[in-house]
């Protein structure tokens, strides 16, 4: 008796695998089909005649194996097989191969993505702005990674630092605590929020959570927001705050290609980009500029026909921009600004600092929530090893709804946090141990729902008719 491997499912005519396969094949995900294999494929599990095994040519193996060698998904942690080199393992990702030596792919590849540092240009120094009050502005969230580049850009750096912080709902008490604590500790930087009328952000929530299964819009709403604040007020640069592991992870989960995390240093790409520009009678840009115009315009218009037919995973992307334009009125600022700074050239760049250089080599979790306690009168969360992601009290919702969607086969983009914790136990200095108890605890990868998605839902307003 034959049966179609676990992880493999058929689309159409094509078979998909949903998980992180082996380097050489890593992102192979998609085996095209002849009609009459299709025919067998369709009619799994059975018995296989000499002609059908012919016929399945390759598939035979791998895609289609005897019953016996059909892989068991882990239902939790405890049956888990773990990489032996990190703590990536087939629970909190189901569908991860290993290699002969019982490595995942991340460190299969650990040596080739070693480069993969940010999809946005990467700077060294922000001058000092000589037509704007402030040097660079920085999306806010009170969570770990963003209070450390506060840290850094304002006490280290010495810049006048625009401080953007979205109010949303599920803001956690620490994080709450901690924006407090960053207001008092830093008397260099100016501090703004803003927030959506709560029956506007109910109505991209509900779009949101049809679309997605949670309400995660961080931090394309942000930028909806503020991107008019920023262009009114010529701040030069603006960043969020992502970590390495975050910006790594986009690459494993076939979002972003290696050529996106070179692009900044492509000058014949940039010029390219540029003669468009100057053909339609607008200033050329440079590099961050052009990021930015594209994030905003991606919020603003949608997915442009090179990004909707690349083959990259723009699930997360699409559905909240979907979501967005489920309330047209939040859009004529934002096209506004958009327009105003296209044309005059005076967009502000979306950069990146590459946060293990600046931490000295390491971004080290355990000692960088040390800096902030001491130095920015940070809060952490109850959960004191919880590291991944501190500033929402729903977060452990969204790995959940990540998570479900993917274990069963329902969503093509692997859960964030099962990438970026497993990246984090060899890149963070943190001790096994400690990475596993989070995994388990403090993260939402549970096949049962959890307590916040019912505070998800009622936010969403999922139910009330």
């Amino acid at each position: 008796m034959y049966a179609l491997q676990s992880r493999w499912k058929l689309e159409a005519n094509k078979l998909y695998y949903y998980g992180l396969r082996n380097r050489r094949v890593m992102f192979r995900n998609t085996v095209k089909l002849s009609k009459k294999q299709r025919e067998i494929v369709a009619a799994l599990p059975k018995e296989l005649t000499e002609e059908e095994k012919a016929a399945l040519g390759g598939l035979l193996g791998t895609q289609v194996v005897p019953q016996s060698q059909v892989r068991n998904i882990p239902k939790n942690l405890s049956e888990a097989r773990f990489c032996t080199s990190c703590c990536a393992n087939d629970f909190i990702l189901p569908g991860l191969e290993f290699d002969d030596a019982g490595r995942c792919p991340m460190c299969q590849t650990e040596e080739e993505t070693k480069g993969l540092k940010s999809v946005l240009p990467l700077i060294d120094e922000i001058p000092r702005s000589k037509k704007s009050r402030f040097d660079v502005a920085l999306f806010y969230t009170g969570g770990k990674d963003s209070t450390y580049l506060l840290y850094y850009l304002s006490k280290v750096k010495g810049l006048r630092v625009l401080a953007l912080t979205w109010e949303i709902p599920f803001i956690s008490e620490s994080a709450r605590a901690s924006i407090e604590g960053a207001k008092r500790a830093f008397d260099r930087v100016e501090f703004i929020t803003r927030s959506v009328s709560r029956a506007d952000l109910k109505r991209v929530y509900r779009r949101l959570y049809e679309l997605a299964g949670n309400t995660c819009a961080c931090p394309s709403l942000a930028y909806l927001l503020f991107y008019p604040e920023l262009v009114e007020n010529r701040v030069p640069y603006f960043m969020a705050g992502n970590e390495p592991v975050q910006m790594l992870g986009l690459y494993y989960n076939h979002i972003a290609p290696k050529i996106a995390y070179s692009f900044a240093n492509n000058r014949l790409l940039t010029a390219l980009y540029n003669v468009g520009r100057l053909l339609t009678l607008h200033p050329p840009l440079r590099q961050g500029q052009i990021q930015a115009l594209m994030t905003m315009k991606q919020l603003a218009y949608g997915d442009n026909l090179v990004k909707k037919y690349s083959g990259y995973q723009g699930e997360p992307v699409h559905s909240v921009v979907e979501a967005i334009h489920a309330v047209p009125e939040l859009l004529p600022p934002l096209k506004r600004a958009i327009r105003r700074s296209s044309f005059t050239g005076n967009v502000p760049a979306f950069v990146h600092l590459d946060m293990d250089a600046i931490s000295g080599g390491t971004y080290d979790w355990n000692r960088v929530k040390d800096i902030l306690v001491r130095e920015c009168g940070w809060v952490a969360p109850d959960e004191s090893k919880k590291a991944l992601h501190t500033s929402c009290s729903i977060e452990r919702c969204k790995d959940h709804t990540q998570f479900v969607r993917y274990y069963r086969c329902e969503s093509k983009m692997i859960p964030f946090s099962a990438l970026e914790i497993s990246l984090s136990s060899k890149r963070c200095g943190r001790p096994r141990e400690e990475v596993v108890y989070e995994m388990e605890h403090c993260l939402g990868f549970s096949l049962e729902e959890l307590p916040e998605c019912a505070l998800m839902r009622a936010e969403a307003g999922v139910g009330d008719d």
